[in-house]
């Protein structure tokens, strides 16, 4: 090729059916699979043929292929310095790459450094100090003189399954070690299940929890486990996150033992098995493969625990949780229930996805933030010992909210209904009882006669304050009665039919005495509200909702009581039995 010779860095839009094949027939022609991208950067010659390229996906550079008439050119280091780039501007300061093992020296040149090698496959990072630095973490955390095993974990939720594998782990060594799987990609986020873990080995003195990092079983190291994909390039992911394990992670925690549950359903995870027992003799560690814990014939995993709490089989899933992580469970569907009212659209003068309703001081993206910053707050209350210890974690889980919003009141009465709701399913489910609709009830109205007759100074006066008898601790002084006597039926009776939540919302405007409604528009403009709500009601249709949204949007009407109420409703339907 002459010296004269130009070639151009452009990026392909991969929402084009079009560029889509180009770059998968470029890649095949290479020997490489088309993998999930955010960019692809080609790079092209004078004659706009395509002649390599390479992608990004998060923090992973991948994807790597150049025609060899590019060999000797310096466009190599061209296009890994834009990919660079690309990356740091999304916000990644360690950047990864994942090649063949042909192309390590290249990479090496470019100020990347290997941290694992498989015999199809090579893992480098941009940072030097990336994997030593979590290396280093884990040597503080070290037991000398000890038989140190590990166990690397997702719990997506932690199951009784997941307890057992760490309670038989722990009585046959010295210390344990749990790594969590950082990997925000499953239904619950670190943060979460990294507390569901903590809080599960509390009670054992041989048991740490470590910090999670990308450096095990991540989408870096092995992308196989978030796609789900069992093909030719599986192996060379687990022998890539094996070998981190193997050559960094185990020797600096001085481990000897990687425990680990049977699989007998999914076919890569059972796979990772199958690795493991091959891969860590090699590296003198040995491997231990525990039954999988059954109840009644089925084996207890948290697939299937996921599966029970999507098709509404709360009472099943209940079963084969950890007890330790049943509160994180009822706040994460406290949040899924917000999310549903919040996503509704359209609502009568409430923020949707399109439309901020009456509301000038908040929108859909505040409050998204407003309940992930809720989330765990929900998840202490839930947990809390007492009425007094739940209203201080909801002032915390009150100032977390205020903090993601800038201040702005996004779910104030929210917090104070479901929490206390979320207390009351506790106290049933640690006395053994049924969470049953009554039992429920009944609860509440006790735990909410407890705050209404608490001394003064204490939390419940706090409470009295914030939640006036006639607003929220009156409703749930009232054991909710409305909720459980109406609305709540009227959703279950309606669940099949594809608006039931607008004419569920609708119902409870039509009853409510709403204080956000009465506070706006007094008691002409509530009056009018029930009369508009029945009336729609009675003829439903999405037109006719829009047009009623655009009328209180107009009046400065925004019904948030009958907002938290929906919220409410969803969330008892989940937890209770039917």
């Amino acid at each position: 090729m002459s010296s004269d010779t130009t070639y151009s860095l452009r990026e392909m839009p991969l929402s084009l059916a079009s560029e889509r094949e180009r770059v998968s027939t470029m890649l095949a022609a290479n020997g490489l699979r088309t993998e999930a991208l955010d960019l692809y950067i080609g790079v092209f010659d004078q004659d706009d043929r395509l002649l390599g390229g390479g992608g990004l996906c998060g923090n992973v550079i991948k994807c790597i292929a150049l025609d060899a008439s590019l060999r000797g050119e310096a466009i190599s280091n061209t296009l890994v310095s834009r990919l660079r780039t690309e990356a740091r501007q999304r916000g990644h300061r360690n950047i990864f790459i994942y090649t063949k093992p042909e192309n390590e020296p290249l990479f090496c040149s470019l100020a990347f450094h290997v941290i694992a090698r498989s015999p199809k496959a090579v893992m480098l990072e941009s940072d030097r100090r990336g994997i030593s630095s979590y290396c280093a973490y884990l040597a503080s955390l070290r037991r000398d003189n000890v038989d140190a095993a590990a166990i690397v974990m997702n719990c997506n939720p932690l199951t009784r399954g997941h307890l057992y594998l760490i309670e038989h782990a722990a009585s046959q060594c010295g210390h344990l070690f749990i790594i969590p799987v950082m990997e925000d990609k499953s239904l619950f986020p670190y943060r979460m299940r990294l507390s569901m873990m903590r809080d599960a080995c509390s009670r054992f003195d041989n048991v740490t929890v470590c910090d999670g990092s990308p450096y095990a079983v991540s989408a870096v190291t092995f992308p196989s486990y978030f796609l789900k994909c069992a093909d030719d390039a599986t192996d060379t992911s687990i022998q890539l996150d094996l070998d981190i394990f193997c050559r960094h992670i185990a020797p600096a925690l001085g481990v000897a033992t990687r425990y680990a549950g049977s699989e007998p359903t999914d076919a890569l995870t059972a796979r990772y098995n199958e690795l493991m027992a091959e891969m860590l003799p090699k590296h003198g560690l040995r491997f231990r493969e525990i039954p999988r814990l059954q109840a009644d014939g089925v084996s207890i995993s948290a697939s299937r625990v996921r599966e029970y709490l999507s098709n509404g089989r709360f009472a099943e899933a209940l079963a084969m949780l950890a007890p330790t992580s049943v509160p994180y469970v009822m706040a994460h569907l406290a949040t899924e229930a917000l999310e549903r009212e919040l996503s509704l659209t359209p609502k009568p003068g409430l923020v949707d996805r399109t439309d901020n309703g009456a509301h000038t001081d908040m929108d859909f993206a505040l409050m998204m933030r407003s309940i992930d910053a809720l989330t765990p707050g929900l998840a202490a209350m839930a947990n809390a010992a007492n009425v007094a210890d739940a209203v201080a974690r909801g002032q915390e889980a009150e100032k977390a909210m205020f903090e993601a919003t800038g201040g702005v009141n996004t779910h104030k009465g929210a917090i104070f209904c479901i929490g206390i709701t979320l207390l009351s399913a506790m106290q049933l489910y640690r006395h053994g009882e049924e969470i049953s609709v009554s039992a429920l009830s009944a609860t509440i109205s006790r735990l909410a006669a407890e705050i209404a007759d608490a001394p003064t100074q204490s939390h419940g006066s706090e409470a009295r304050r914030r939640y006036k008898v006639g607003g929220a601790l009156g409703n749930a002084y009232d054991g909710y009665r409305r909720l459980f006597e109406s609305w709540l039926p009227y959703y279950r009776k309606h669940r099949d039919d594809r608006d039931a939540e607008y004419k569920t919302l609708l119902t409870i405007m039509t009853e409510i005495d709403d204080t956000n409604v009465l506070h706006r528009a007094g008691e002409e403009g509530a009056k009018w509200l029930k009369e508009q709500s029945a009336d729609l009601l009675a003829d439903f249709s999405i037109d006719r909702l829009q047009a009623f949204n655009t009328e209180c949007t107009t009046r400065n009407i925004s019904p948030g009581g009958a907002a938290d109420m929906l919220s409410l409703t969803i969330l008892i339907d989940s937890i209770t039995t039917k």
